[in-house]
């Protein structure tokens, strides 16, 4: 299993290269339909982007959802493979007998 080099991106970090210069967080979280605080915390990499969070990013920038939530999966799991994980042993399992 390959592991990637770099940290990627938080998906409100590659938001915020999307918003155009200018553009306030409150009025980008009322073209989305959410609080501005909702909004600010993803932004800012402390909250994660949910299935509606990236159904109202695709609808709003043209892209897909499955990009935001690609984008949101890769970062926690590059989060996860940084913290320290206990020794775990494969499952055992028992092979059906031939009949």
């Amino acid at each position: 299993m390959s592991r990637e080099t770099h940290n990627p991106a938080h998906p409100g970090e590659v938001l915020r290269e999307w918003l155009p210069e200018g553009m306030t967080v409150t009025q980008a979280a009322q073209d989305l339909q959410v609080s501005r605080v909702t909004l600010s915390k993803v932004l800012n990499g402390h909250a994660g982007v949910t299935a509606g969070m990236a159904l109202r990013r695709s609808a709003w920038l043209g892209t897909t959802p499955d990009s935001w939530l690609g984008m949101q999966a890769q970062y926690d799991l590059w989060q996860a493979r940084k913290e320290r994980m206990p020794k775990i042993k494969p499952m055992r399992r028992e092979t059906p007998a031939a009949a």
